[in-house]
């Protein structure tokens, strides 16, 4: 049983998956949104809006130190307690905003993009037109970071080409066989 085991291992080790959460944090709050896998995303949420509430705390130096030992990166903690605070202070939680965004072409993983909700900014009913427009971004992003050359397999333009050559091929094979066959007839008619 699995009863209060909640998180996920992301297939990796503890050292890793902290890591890996940490440059995801930095990242996020440098940037403000980075597209990732949804397990990613949704895990990452946990971490980040935990920092985001104690960057809330009154005693702005502990807090500091505080996110500082998640993160430890100094230039995304002052981005965090001077620029991002006031978005954050008066919001109960729910930092942050998770967009699906289909699957990626190299491997069919569940992609997704996460972004912080800054002041200003409120959930509304045109939320799915924002998202068809981010999915619609992000897949020419993915198109252009996807593998262009899979083993075993021909791409399709290469396909196509060959399908062509072989029509040609077969046309001028029956053509050169009409042509056979008419300069018989005539060596036929010829002779009688």
């Amino acid at each position: 049983m699995r009863h209060r085991k909640a998180g996920r291992k992301l297939g990796r080790t503890t050292n890793q998956r902290k890591m890996l959460l940490r440059n995801l944090a930095v990242s996020l709050i440098e940037h403000g949104s980075i597209v990732t896998t949804k397990a990613k995303a949704k895990e990452l949420r946990r971490y980040v809006e935990k920092l985001i509430t104690k960057v809330k705390h009154e005693d702005q130096s502990h807090a500091q130190r505080l996110v500082f030992r998640k993160l430890q990166n100094k230039e995304a903690v002052k981005k965090l307690f001077k620029e991002y605070r006031e978005s954050f202070i008066d919001r109960p939680g729910g930092y942050t905003r998770i967009y699906l965004l289909g699957n990626r072409p190299g491997d069919a993983a569940e992609m997704a993009k996460i972004s912080l909700i800054l002041k200003g900014e409120a959930v509304t009913e045109e939320e799915p037109v924002v998202e068809e427009e981010v999915k619609a971004e992000v897949k020419e992003e993915v198109k252009e970071e996807a593998p262009k050359k899979k083993r075993g397999r021909k791409p399709k333009a290469k396909k196509e080409e060959e399908a062509k050559a072989e029509v040609k091929e077969e046309a001028k094979a029956e053509a050169k066989e009409e042509k056979v066959e008419e300069v018989k007839e005539e060596k036929e008619e010829t002779k009688e």
